[in-house]
């Protein structure tokens, strides 16, 4: 049987660094297809190259078995594959409807936009997956997960033969994520075509029928899903076994580093109250809209409720604004690196500074040797892999882009270490190294805040957690207590 797509030898090369060396695949008609790899491997690449947004230097794609060169993704778009991307585009000021049938809207007479109809095809979409948005929504109104599964249903809409999804879950709790594997049985029973791009190896062995491995951008191995088991395709995207995947050596002490009482948050979060531990990683658990964000939100001073108490090492904390927690020893992580967590256009160095500038600087002048110093530590400490710390940050890859914002807040030397989805799109190596930094953090006596909606990080890491429903505590399990199915039944 003819593949739906088929890609042999795809190079690419920016300004003599080959990106992508041999980027082979090949998809079958209703089928779900893994591709995998780590942070660096080629992945984002190769799917550019796909949709037209890279032109490739060497290799082939074929549709159907008919040789294919797209010039932009509309190209690809008519030709029958459509993407989900891990970064997210949406235009804020419009409408859910407005940013699924962008430039495809139902026209009335004299090319007015039917609005009535546009809003009724569009909740017949997201009705149909089960997804719990409506069609009249902002897009600035919407969580990171509610985009995330706006950019899902835009996809869907467009009835490709071939949909690639890139890292669709990293915003999604379980929850969520099962109304997508439902979206994705069902496109697959009509026999579409799905290339599944994630870290989240549990989501390939649960879903894919057959998975392909990238390495330093090269093909390494291909292969039917239940002939191979997770150890092994973590060897083949890592190239060396990993000894185990979480790393925890902190013990929480007696000493309270932060302590909340009476707090209040945006979009319903109130009465919330919880002592964090020196050495503690604390773990917020919660379905989608639970407040697990808008509680680190608050902590961090992006949000200005009255009432509530913050109290650090016995002190009252006044935050007003996220100086104000920086201040007071508070840091945070943001879920969105790109949007909220880096600066894109500044270096790797300047980014990692940009929190300590200060510190760094006398009489408003930059200690340049310091900076670098400072700089090429951090750089050293979590592994950050860039040729120059002068390199654009945009220029990394996913997870060494999540160790830049992790730096730049370590720099400030925080008492409370607030993460929010902290290994989103991050490969098994990366998020390993990620892992080491918070348990050193906690071990030297630091205190962590983890939101998380991947339940086996939640876990493998947490001390205690804390689950949040309708944004109050719904229950607080120590660590001998937790189980998925605990954590599960208490978020529903």
């Amino acid at each position: 049987m003819t593949p739906i797509l088929e890609v042999e030898g795809l190079a690419k090369s920016f300004s003599g660094v080959p990106a992508l060396i041999d980027g082979s695949f090949r998809l079958e008609a209703g089928s779900v297809h893994a591709l995998c790899g780590g942070n660096g491997a080629g992945k984002s690449t190769f799917l550019k190259i796909i949709m037209g947004l890279h032109h490739r230097d060497a290799g082939s794609v074929r549709l159907n078995g008919r040789e294919v060169s797209f010039a932009n993704p509309s190209d690809a778009l008519h030709n029958g594959i459509a993407i989900v991307e891990q970064e997210l585009s949406p235009v804020p000021a419009m409408s859910v409807a407005e940013n699924i049938y962008m430039g495809r809207e139902p026209l009335r007479s004299f090319g007015r936009i039917d609005f009535q109809m546009l809003n009724r095809q569009t909740q017949d979409l997201l009705d149909g997956f089960s997804f719990a948005i409506r069609a009249n929504d902002l897009m600035m109104d919407l969580t990171v997960a509610q985009t995330q599964l706006v950019e899902i249903a835009k996809a869907l809409s467009y009835d490709a033969e071939v949909i690639i999804l890139d890292e669709p879950t990293s915003a999604l709790g379980e929850a969520e994520a099962d109304h997508l594997f439902e979206a994705i049985a069902t496109l697959k029973a009509k026999g579409k075509g799905i290339i599944y791009v994630s870290h989240r190896l549990s989501e390939i062995f649960a879903i894919a029928d057959h998975y392909t491995v990238f390495r330093d951008g090269r093909f390494v191995q291909n292969g039917a899903i239940d002939a191979i088991d997770k150890e092994q395709l973590i060897q083949l995207i890592v190239g060396r076994p990993l000894s185990e995947e979480f790393i925890k050596e902190n013990t929480p002490s007696d000493k309270i580093a932060l302590r909340v009482h009476g707090l209040a948050a945006r979009r319903g979060v109130s009465d919330l109250s919880f002592d964090l531990h020196e050495g503690e990683i604390l773990g917020l658990y919660g379905l989608m809209g639970s407040g697990r964000t808008e509680v680190l939100e608050r902590l961090f001073g992006l949000s200005h409720e009255p009432g509530g108490r913050i109290e650090i090492n016995g002190s009252e904390a006044c935050i007003a604004g996220p100086k104000d927690a920086i201040a007071a020893g508070i840091a945070l992580v943001t879920e969105d690196r790109k949007q909220t967590g880096l600066v894109l256009s500044a270096s790797v160095r300047d980014n990692l500074c940009l929190s300590s500038l200060g510190a760094l600087s006398v009489a408003g002048y930059m200690r340049r040797n310091r900076e670098a110093e400072q700089a090429a530590n951090m750089t050293s400490l979590l592994k950050i892999k860039t040729a120059s710390d002068a390199l654009m940050v945009e220029n990394l890859s996913g997870g060494n882009q999540q160790k830049v914002v992790l730096g730049k807040w370590l720099m400030t030397a925080p008492k409370v270490l607030l993460l929010d989805e902290p290994t989103r799109g991050v490969d098994v190596g990366a998020k390993r190294e990620i892992y080491r930094v918070m348990s050193d953090f906690a071990r030297a006596g630091g205190a962590v805040i983890m939101v998380s909606s991947e339940t086996e990080e939640i876990l493998g890491m947490a001390d205690r957690v804390i689950v949040l429903r309708n944004g109050r505590n719904v229950g607080e399990l120590e660590r001998a207590a937790l189980s998925a199915e605990v954590l599960l039944h208490l978020a529903a």
